[in-house]
């Protein structure tokens, strides 16, 4: 295993899960929402990392944000 392997495979197992959410989400290869991150982030100067940042947290965190979820009516019982 070379360096380079090594380094990606430090930096998978200890991220917050936020590529791997909107992969899932998408439905697309994790490779590639991290490459979109990466690229806007150099478009947008650095604002990206920010807003994974506060994904990361609301990840890390949703169990203090309750979100409502639709009840279901009588009828759908």
């Amino acid at each position: 295993m070379n360096l380079f392997q090594k380094i990606t495979l430090f930096f998978e197992l200890r991220s917050f899960g936020v590529s791997t959410w909107w992969a899932k989400k998408f439905r697309v290869e994790v490779a590639r929402v991290r490459l979109f991150f990466i690229y806007a982030s150099f478009i947008a100067l650095g604002s990206p990392i920010i807003i994974y940042l506060i994904m990361a947290f609301i990840l890390e965190h949703k169990h203090l944000f309750k979100f409502q979820r639709k009840r279901k009516s009588i009828w759908e019982l």
